[in-house]
């Protein structure tokens, strides 16, 4: 018994001073922890100020009914459970009784509200006994914070989020996403809390050890106006044509600032919503749109004029054992007309002609225009372009021919859209961008400016060619069902077949309907391009049918709401009649004051003006210039005197 004592002994003065400081950090981090307070995310606002997105916090409140002591629970129980019971609507009794039960069973963390806003909190914190804090009260506060979106489903997926998952990955979406970690997040804080039992924790103290500090705002160049008007105008049509998906993105010429980017999926029960952000992330076969691409590169490499003449035949020719079809035959037409007609036959037969035996020098001058490239934008996930080459595993005789018309090769929308918009604003190729500026609450921090990827990319020649040609596209073309006498927009339908290599497409034809251009089709304000996946085919899959009244429905809404007025550059205009006539009249009016000048020959108005400011009573009869005056030349008048003019 004296050795087994002693054993005891040894091993509690081991455990005290040996492993003391062991298990006194272990009963410490299982009572105690540093729990993190995340900042409140800064708020996303379009480019006039409105609210796109923005963090709400949210509070949980509790009440440990252990801490106050038995007097101050006495004291205040009826005035907290009365105040409870005006908030909520149940009565004081319940109140009191729930919250004696609380006590008596030693529940340290008894719910009073959940999940309230700032207002609810300030009001409940202020209520008797909770209004004397977290050790004399009582009172314990958790706060979260909620992202909400003040548009609601219009642009959710562009405008985005930062989310993170169980397994600490983070997912970022749109421009919340893009911008987050940067300026959004801001600094999370830190407060003490210890565990009171039952897998429950209150706050140690009732102020945090560190502040969180609050990101910044981040302003967009999103027009909320605009953005509505596309997000109606794609919703519509997808709905008529029970499409899978499509997309919109509405730039600014000069500035590449985007105005709206809208992106809708249909769901399984049919209806539609931002599911994924088409318009940055997904790359496909652009079709018809790429033929301006080639012509430019024809153009520009002096292969070829507008005005040289292709023969089509009869819609239909064979390259490379391989068949091409236009939808009929048009037979010999000019460069220009096969664009605006879309001719696969001319621009197979173009390009092939003129690089079939060099084509690197076809695939290089693409590739010197940034179209293999990425644009580089902050939103996360941009599809990559592919532009196969020569040597490539996807190239083969037939491929030249192929990307003549759009096929063989893939871009995203924004990827073609920035080709478009580059020829609407002379040449010069901006960057597109979702950012105009960053601010602390009145403060700029950061502001984003236009960037210029290439200042005369493309030739003025060669703009000036294409321009001519997209305008003709509405006008006589294969858009000319949107041309409209009294606003006026450029731009090209685009029809891609979508997995022709499957097996089932001859039963189940796919389609990609897109059109891209600018409007007004002089002096350009904005481009715009509009693409819709599978279109219903019994309704109809073109181009000019199924995107471009979406972006007509965009170019005039927008014209309508906000109209675009050239500057008038100078009003000192010198007009030689207008300006013999008031020196004619100022020498009369200077000479005769009491004799009667001579008023024949004269303007009705002027004459009146002229002879009642000499104090005269004039009676008038007809309009236009005086014949006759009943009062001669150069007779004395006096003041009242009337005289008669007859017109």
């Amino acid at each position: 018994m004296f050795v087994f004592a002693l054993a005891v002994v040894f091993k509690l003065l081991t455990i005290q001073m040996v492993q003391g400081d062991k298990y006194r950090d272990l009963a410490e981090k299982r009572t105690v922890k540093n729990v993190t307070i995340p900042a409140n995310r800064g708020n996303v606002y379009a480019s006039d100020g409105s609210l796109l997105a923005t963090s709400i916090p949210k509070y949980d409140l509790r009440f440990d009914a252990l801490t106050p002591t038995n007097k101050t629970f006495e004291k205040y129980l009826k005035p907290l459970s009365d105040s409870l019971s005006k908030y909520s609507g149940k009565s004081s009794g319940y109140y009191q009784k729930e919250l004696r039960k609380a006590r008596a069973n030693k529940n340290r963390y008894f719910l009073l509200a959940r999940n309230i806003n700032y207002t609810d909190y300030t009001r409940i914190r202020n209520f008797p006994l909770l209004s004397l804090g977290a050790f004399r009260g009582g009172l314990i506060v958790e706060q979260t914070t909620k992202r909400e979106h003040p548009m609601g489903d219009i642009a959710q997926r562009s405008i985005g989020y930062e989310r993170t998952d169980k397994d600490g990955h983070v997912a970022r979406a749109g421009i919340d996403g893009a911008f987050g970690e940067l300026y959004l997040r801001g600094t999370d804080g830190h407060r003490m809390k210890q565990k009171i039992g039952k897998g429950q924790w209150k706050p140690i103290t009732d102020y945090n050890e560190v502040e969180p500090k609050d990101g910044y705002d981040v302003y967009t160049t999103i027009d909320v106006n605009i953005q509505d008007i596309a997000h109606h105008a794609l919703l519509k049509q997808l709905q008529y044509y029970d499409a899978e998906h499509g997309c919109v993105i509405v730039m600014e010429v000069k500035t590449g600032e985007i105005k709206a980017i809208s992106n809708l999926g249909k769901t399984k029960n049919g209806d539609y919503y931002e599911k994924l952000n088409y318009a940055v992330g997904e790359s496909h076969e652009p079709g018809s749109t790429f033929k301006l691409m080639s012509l430019a590169v024809a153009l520009e490499d002096k292969v070829i004029d507008t005005s040289d003449v292709i023969d089509t035949g009869n819609g239909y020719k064979r390259f490379y054992g391989r068949t091409i079809y236009d939808s009929r035959g048009y037979g010999k037409i000019s460069v220009a007309r096969a664009l605006e007609l879309s001719s696969n036959i001319a621009f197979a037969t173009i390009i092939d002609d003129a690089y079939s035996k060099t084509p690197d020098k076809f695939t290089d001058r693409l590739k010197t225009w940034h179209l293999n490239e990425t644009l580089g934008i902050a939103i996360v996930g941009e599809g990559k372009p592919d532009i196969p080459s020569p040597g490539d595993k996807k190239w083969s005789r037939n491929a030249l021919p192929s990307m003549a018309y759009g096929y063989n090769l893939s871009l995203t929308p924004l990827q073609t859209l920035s080709f478009y918009n580059t020829i609407a604003n002379n040449g010069e190729m901006v960057k597109p961008r979702f950012l105009r500026e960053i601010r602390e609450f009145d403060k700029v921090i950061e502001k984003v400016d236009k960037k210029v990827v290439e200042k005369n990319m493309i030739s003025e020649e060669t703009v000036k060619k294409l321009q001519e040609i997209l305008k003709n596209v509405v006008v006589k073309g294969t858009g000319r069902s949107l041309y409209s006498p009294t606003f006026s927009m450029s731009g090209k339908t685009g029809t891609a077949k979508k997995e022709y290599w499957m097996a089932d497409w001859s039963e189940n034809r796919r389609y990609i309907s897109s059109f891209a251009g600018y409007f007004p089709a002089d002096n350009p304000k904005y481009s715009c391009i509009v693409v819709i996946h599978n279109p219903s085919t019994k309704k109809g899959f073109y181009g000019a049918d199924v995107s471009g009244p979406v972006f007509k429905a965009i170019a005039q809404k927008i014209f309508t709401d906000t109209p675009i007025s050239d500057e008038v550059e100078t009003l000192n205009f010198q007009n030689s009649i207008v300006n013999k006539n008031f020196e004619n009249y100022y020498n009369i009016a200077q000479l005769h004051k009491t004799i009667m000048p001579d008023v024949t020959g004269m303007p009705t108005m002027d004459a009146l003006a002229l002879l009642e400011n000499m104090g005269l009573k004039v009676k008038i009869e007809g309009v236009g210039v005086v014949k006759k005056q009943s009062i001669g030349k150069g007779s004395k008048i006096k003041r009242d005197q009337e005289v008669y003019l007859n017109i």
